[in-house]
């Protein structure tokens, strides 16, 4: 036993300096990268990657393989490197790092590495991802893979973190490791906390985790350690690792102003020689047993209720996701405790197994929903659509991951009345417009509503749907189909003289104008753009060209809206039509809705002020 313990000190010691050296030397090829904050936790890897860590490479999806997050993405260096170690790719792979076409990005990218979950980098996101991999393993899959997180301690900093430390408590997530890489340093300096671990114990078991403190370099420490949190029931563990950012060589060992700068080549050549020279050594990572994870029995069609007066569309949002728990067992649902409000409830009722309450923690929520997509299920997390907004980087960032996330966000606009502007989203659209690869969906009717949320699960990339607080009349029978990327136009005839367009609540203020407009003598078209992105530019080119005059109609911001949807719909074209935008434009108040619509100036009335004076003209 003791020898079998010396030979595998001597491997883990030869593997951590083979880490550091790979970690500098393709660096210093790139010539940029982070050296130093990879070389810090050289010891805490060799040690789970010989040892503790099970995976298959060959088949990086499957069920039962622990997942590895580096929450520190900028240590990307390091993670290649044990991807060289584990035989994954190649030493003239890994001297590409950074290097145009390279998979060995700046950050860790998933899809072009397949062993990569998710993308990171913007700090504080490691964690709360894991905690929705955990949420996966222990309570959907039920599988025994654990999830470990690579942190570092500039990023305990960050509020997602301490979010995502309370929920991982609260669901007693027992298979969530957590390895804080306690070097000191930062990137201008040192941490709040420097080697301060006492008070990162303290607050973490305040959180209701176990905590370990060890000697990040002291291989038998993090052994035990490692050992330790295996073996912890009912809470997760927090590892508090004190290491020396670039460990190992005096020169930079400990040093400020090394972060983000990788070494010259005479710097190079003698870190090498101080760490005894370049390894070469492949460890055979442990294989998980190949255990199929646990589905739930369902049954059913996806079928449309019998809507009748008025229904808000976040209620039809509420049913169409309990009906689709009803007939897929990979739906998730997630909300930031207003389940009563967006009426994701409803499916938490149904399904209360895979249904998670994230309480008000919005950067956790989507945090959790990209983890949980990553492990193959089709997760929808809503809130009010305002509080979106602190989330936005996660939600950035579940692009660069490739992630298939849904979200709704309710309570938008003016229109949502007396709770004032806090609670009133008006740059929701313009904000998931711009992210990249997403699909940006408006209904204005419950039935249009049900069926777009079902689109919604089968739509890669982010999508989003905004959903309205006020109950509106049915516009379409249950047969009617919502392609992505289409419209609807109610109202059309060949004396038609501008074409209003609009999604929402303003499509109902639309066809109120509309009656009038009629009555005065003047035909309008009024087309339902319920996919605000894609947008249905073959629709709008048409209206355009027989009626010569857009008027576009929205409760939101003027920037970056529907308006610029339509505008964008025309770039690079001939014969650009006029267009004129109806947005709120003033900060709102308190009021009825109706009030607060006809002070934004995007009511019935002031759509027939604008066609009328456009017509004159």
């Amino acid at each position: 036993m003791i020898q079998m313990q010396a030979e595998m000190v001597k491997t883990w010691t030869e593997l951590a300096r083979q880490l550091r050296i790979d970690s500098i030397r393709c660096t210093t090829e790139a010539g940029s990268g982070h050296p130093t904050s990879s070389m810090s936790a050289a010891d805490l890897m060799a040690v789970l990657w010989s040892k503790y860590y099970h995976y298959d490479f060959a088949k990086p999806q499957m069920a039962n393989n622990d997942r590895l997050i580096f929450s520190k993405g900028h240590a990307a260096p390091l993670l290649y490197s044990l991807y060289k170690a584990a035989g994954a790719i190649a030493d003239k792979e890994l001297m590409s790092l950074r290097k145009m076409g390279s998979r060995l990005e700046g950050h860790p990218v998933p899809v072009i590495l397949p062993w990569v979950d998710v993308a990171t980098g913007s700090l504080g996101q490691g964690l709360p991802i894991g905690v929705g991999m955990a949420l996966n393993g222990k309570y959907l899959d039920k599988l025994p893979y654990k999830v470990y997180v690579l942190c570092g301690d500039s990023e305990m900093a960050e509020g997602s973190c301490w979010e995502a430390m309370e929920l991982a408590s609260h669901y007693k997530l027992d298979n969530l490791i957590a390895i804080l890489d306690m070097n000191r340093l930062g990137q201008r300096g040192e941490t709040m906390l420097a080697w301060n671990s006492a008070i990162y114990a303290e607050r973490a078991r305040a959180f209701g985790w176990e905590t370990i403190e060890i000697d990040g370099h002291n291989l038998e420490q993090i052994d035990a350690a490692y050992d330790k949190a295996l073996k912890v029931k009912g809470q997760p563990t927090l590892i508090i690792a004190k290491t020396e950012k670039g460990h190992g060589v005096k020169a930079i060992a400990n040093k400020d102003g090394w972060h983000g700068k990788a070494l010259k080549p005479d710097e190079e050549k003698e870190a090498i020689a101080e760490l005894g020279g370049e390894v070469n050594i492949t460890i055979k990572v442990a294989k998980p047993e190949d255990i199929k994870p646990h589905v739930d029995a369902v049954a059913g069609k996806f079928a449309l209720p019998k809507y009748e007066g008025l229904v808000a569309t976040r209620e039809a949002y509420g049913d169409a996701l309990k009906v689709l728990g009803d007939v897929n067992a990979d739906v998730v649902a997630l909300d930031a405790e207003v389940g009563n409000s967006t009426f994701s409830e409803r499916f938490g009722k149904a399904h209360a197994d895979r249904f998670f309450e994230i309480y008000i923690a919005e950067q956790q929520m989507l945090g959790a929903a990209v983890g949980l997509a990553s492990r193959g299920k089709i997760a929808f997390a809503s809130t009010f659509a305002a509080f979106l907004s602190r989330a936005y980087d996660q939600i950035r960032m579940g692009a660069i991951s490739r992630s298939n996330l849904r979200i709704c966000g309710s309570h938008a606009g003016v229109s949502i009345g007396e709770d004032g502007p806090s609670q009133m989203a008006l740059e929701d659209l313009s904000m998931m417009r711009s992210v990249y690869g997403s699909t940006v969906l408006y209904p204005s009717d419950a039935v249009s509503a049900f069926q777009l949320v079902e689109a919604m699960s089968k739509q890669p990339g982010i999508s989003y749907m905004r959903s309205t607080r006020e109950k509106t009349p049915l516009l379409y029978d249950a047969n009617e189909k919502f392609p992505i990327g289409g419209s609807k136009v109610l109202k059309q005839s060949k004396e038609d003289k501008a074409t209003i367009v609009a999604a929402g609540i303003t499509l109902h203020e639309a066809l109120k104008a509309y009656e009038e407009l009629k009555k005065a003598g003047i035909a309008v078209r009024v087309i339902d753009a319920y996919s605000v992105k894609p947008i249905d530019k073959a629709t709008l080119a048409t209206a355009a060209k027989e009626t010569g005059l857009l008027v576009v109609v929205e409760d939101h911001w003027p920037e970056g809206g529907l308006g610029d949807a339509v505008l964008e719909a025309f770039v690079g074209g001939n014969n650009l039509p006029k267009v004129i935008k109806l947005a709120v434009n003033s900060m709102p108040g308190s009021g009825k809705p109706m009030e607060l619509l006809d002070a934004a100036g995007i009511s019935a009335k002031h759509i027939i002020e604008t066609v009328k004076k456009e017509i004159v003209q």
